[in-house]
């Protein structure tokens, strides 16, 4: 088994951590807010007080933290437990810009950078049926292999440079995807009611159609139930439609739907909606 640190103990490294220790990897876990990571130690995990004791004789090391400029900063204080061989895979979502940057440091001190974001939510990070999109060089692989099996169904291998950020690119067009039709979901259901109408009946006309999907049947019965405990938070889509701009614009692409989700989220924020899941975007078609 796999001695993995963990940094980041949020909805999805929660999971993630839980699976490791299922499978009988040795995990230390480290979270900023520390009280987040103690109940892990029930699961068998070693909470660490530090990054830096946290990847201390770690063979991986998994960050899923909010952003890319956390990940440097946290992994620039691990620096004092890092030594030459190890594996660092960044699996949180990051911006394309900020990929090289956090290559570059883990070259510095002779560990191999994997990029593997993961697609899915808290469910399949639950259940082990992630997506994990990764691009690093074909000799870390075998060491990865029984972790990314232990969190993932799937593991699509996209390129053999990480600081490139294949995973980090196709995982930003594919949260556009759902970011955007959570949008448009929670828009419609918004739609039907303000027009006066029972939003099941919604549903009657999309289900069993060529519009009907598993996912629009699990947003909708979230927002029509009212049931909006995160799954992925209103904030997190937030920041995400904040990267996805930002590397669009970077290449000369418009992102239209993205960019007005975003404003929908922002809007769901200022209603304190931010720590709710994302089809609390429903909210921001009503006035405050």
């Amino acid at each position: 088994m796999t001695e993995v640190a963990l940094l980041g103990t949020g909805i999805m490294g929660t999971a993630m951590a839980r699976n490791l220790l299922r499978e009988g990897h040795r995990v230390t876990v480290w979270n900023r807010t520390a009280v987040r990571a103690e109940p892990l130690r029930a699961d068998g995990a070693a909470v660490a007080p530090s990054p830096a004791e946290a990847v201390t004789g770690a063979e991986v090391i998994i960050t899923i933290l909010g952003d890319g400029e956390t990940a440097l900063a946290v992994m620039a204080d691990a620096v004092p437990g890092l030594r030459s061989g190890q594996i660092w895979a960044q699996m949180g979502t990051v911006g394309v810009e900020t990929v090289p940057r956090l290559a570059a440091l883990a070259a510095e001190h002779g560990a191999t950078f994997v990029d593997a974001p993961v697609q899915g939510t808290k469910q399949p990070a639950e259940q082990g049926n992630l997506i994990i999109l990764a691009a690093g060089p074909r000799e870390a692989r075998p060491a990865l292999e029984p972790v990314f099996g232990t969190l993932g169904s799937r593991t699509l291998w996209l390129d053999e440079d990480g600081a490139a950020a294949a995973g980090t690119r196709l995982k930003l067009a594919a949260v556009s995807y759902a970011i955007s039709l959570t949008s448009v979901i929670a828009e419609s259901v918004a739609l039907t009611r303000a027009l006066g109408l029972d939003p099941a009946r919604l549903g009657e006309v999309l289900g069993g159609g060529p519009l009907d999907n598993a996912y629009l049947q699990v947003k909708m019965k979230a927002i029509i139930e009212d049931d909006l405990t995160p799954s992925f938070a209103v904030r997190n889509a937030e920041k995400n439609t904040r990267i996805i701009h930002e590397a669009a614009a970077s290449v000369g692409i418009r992102v239209d739907v993205n960019d007005a989700a975003g404003d929908r989220f922002r809007r769901a924020i200022e209603q304190g909606h931010g720590d709710e899941d994302m089809a609390a975007t429903y909210h921001a078609s009503f006035p405050g």
